[in-house]
């Protein structure tokens, strides 16, 4: 295969939190250990609950912030905050339309602004590729003096992924890009990203919640759980074939439109830990139905070999789901 145009190692990201005036700060371990190539043309996605790393890994992804450890490499080279030459190659697109578009700049200079600050085209170039970037996603050309408001919410993100890739990116981290839109519009924009992968070989980091969306659209699933990867693999063996617990009660809690489809629901007891002292051994034990003794004592580690892999020592089998 291929050189990962986009990869991570072993990519962690503490955090110092204050817990009060006499107390010491504490650590908050968001990201904890992870690690994953990302190819042309493909799209890997990061699913879990809100506080198991997700927007982390964005920050990473898009050099907002730099690992504490572990390395972060774009086509092969090391990426840090301040290198401008990679920063062009990862673009994202946020999960709010509405609020991720500045009210006061018409559509015409939002898609114009990246070609403005990283190259030297003259007004006519700008507005030629601003234009043609607006036919590619779907938008009217004789719209591009048109303010944000004037526009639906699914327009609106079709102008968001339009100025994500005015600098001809080669990965676009999308992070729940489409949550924020009715149904309807849902599928048009996600139809509109996967001809624009195909058309244009783009990778993309797919961040999400919504299994059913993920299913969609990604080639690959990592599945996250208090900053650590608990299940890998292809989108086909995840999702008919999960090994971990927390992984099926994900998807036993996702909507399927078949009246006649059988439904176990697994329904987890207690809340999400507390990231600031999360259980010893398997961070899911407290709410794993499967949990033994070992489990509260040892931590499973995620296998390192094969295209499916999963950090359980009691790994569902396909009667349990």
């Amino acid at each position: 295969m291929s050189q990962a145009v986009l990869e991570g190692r072993d990519l962690q990201r503490f955090y110092s939190v204050k817990r009060g005036m006499f107390k010491p700060e504490a650590t908050v371990k968001a990201l904890n250990g992870v690690s994953f190539s990302l190819y042309s043309g493909r799209t890997l996605a990061v699913v879990g609950e809100s506080g198991c790393g997700k927007s982390t890994l964005a920050r990473l992804v898009t050099m907002i912030e730099d690992p504490t450890a572990g390395e972060l490499l774009i086509d092969g080279k090391p990426a840090r905050i301040g290198d401008a030459s990679l920063r062009s190659q990862v673009q994202i697109v946020f999960q709010n339309p509405y609020g991720s578009l500045n009210p006061r700049q018409k559509v015409g200079s939002i898609l114009e602004e990246p070609l403005k600050i990283n190259t030297r085209d003259d007004a006519a170039t700008r507005r030629r590729k601003a234009e043609e970037m607006m036919t590619r996603v779907g938008l009217r050309t004789e719209h591009y003096d048109r303010y944000p408001h004037m526009f639906s919410g699914g327009q609106r993100q079709r102008i968001a992924i339009a100025r994500a890739l005015m600098l001809r990116p080669k990965v676009l981290v999308l992070d729940e890009p489409v949550s924020a839109l009715d149904l309807s519009i849902q599928a048009q924009v996600l139809n509109l990203l996967m001809d624009l992968q195909k058309e244009m070989g783009l990778a993309y980091l797919f961040i999400s919640h919504g299994l059913s969306v993920v299913r969609h659209i990604a080639d690959d699933v990592m599945v996250m759980y208090l900053g650590r990867p608990v299940e890998v693999g292809t989108s086909d063996e995840v999702f008919t074939n999960p090994r971990h617990p927390y992984t099926a009660a994900l998807l036993s809690a996702t909507p399927i439109a078949d009246p006649e489809r059988e439904k176990n629901r697994i329904r987890l007891q207690g809340e999400l830990p507390s990231p600031l002292k999360p259980p010893i051994g398997c961070h899911f034990n407290p709410r794993c139905w499967k949990v033994q003794d070992h489990c509260r004592k040892v931590e499973p580690l995620l296998g390192d070999t094969g295209n499916h892999r999963y950090a359980c020592h009691f790994p569902l089998d396909g009667s349990e789901v």
